[in-house]
């Protein structure tokens, strides 16, 4: 099939890839029915990122690492609302301990009901125990069930804006059981290199008890290899 897009070369070869995941994962994709925007914030989203050069240059900033990878989803039409849409696995740990994640989810990626943004849905896995590390295995042995996936919690909204895509939760937030927090709200700068979040947690008197203060949680893309 000729591809008559063009992208930037990193992006393009992380687009490209990603496609040949999905079709040796049998997840139906196909090129010309998913939209440009959706693959592309996936291939932002896949790989390692790390907050480890912000932790060196402030001062009680934490070292945190995120992993995320494409996985399949077994009859994933029963819980897709808009298709084509694409599942990625994600956990973040501390650089020092990173087989040990303190936090993991599945995201849902898909056009929104506008067709104008990108949804990034988060579902909170059932048994997240069995899935630490998941995105070490082969491409072949990550598939999951919609009972895997999870309960449904929370959605943010990135739009494109140049070469990033910049989004937000909901305004009031997203329900949440985390750390204390019974409300999550998050804002996200995206791009082909790094990751930008204000993640913040709530109590129920709406007093902020964990998360980004003044300053955003600052991800940098990583090459294990090259720092192995």
């Amino acid at each position: 099939m000729e591809v008559q897009v063009s992208y930037p070369r990193k992006t393009g070869y992380a687009i490209a890839t990603l496609i040949t995941t999905a079709s040796l994962f049998g997840c139906g994709l196909i090129f010309n029915s998913t939209p440009r925007q959706v693959l592309e914030v996936v291939s932002y989203l896949t790989g390692v990122m790390e907050t480890s050069a912000q932790a060196q240059a402030v001062p009680d900033a934490p070292s945190v690492r995120m992993t995320t990878c494409v996985v399949k989803v077994a009859d994933a039409d029963e819980i897709t609302q808009r298709s084509p849409a694409i599942f990625l696995y994600q956990e973040q740990a501390m650089t020092s301990n990173p087989k040990k994640p303190y936090r993991q989810r599945f995201l849902q990626i898909s056009p929104s009901a506008d067709g104008q943004q990108v949804e990034s849905a988060t579902f909170v896995p059932a048994n997240p125990r069995a899935l630490v590390n998941f995105c070490s295995q082969s491409e072949s042995e990550r598939l999951v069930t919609i009972e895997d996936i999870g309960d449904y919690r929370c959605s943010v909204f990135l739009q494109p804006a140049g070469s990033q895509y910049i989004g937000q939760t909901q305004p009031e937030g997203c329900p949440a059981n985390y750390k204390g927090a019974v409300t999550i709200t998050n804002q996200i700068t995206l791009d082909a290199e790094s990751m930008e979040t204000f993640d913040r947690g709530y109590d129920q008197k709406g007093n902020q008890i964990w998360g980004a203060e003044d300053q955003s949680y600052q991800y940098q893309r990583i090459d294990l290899n090259s720092t192995q």
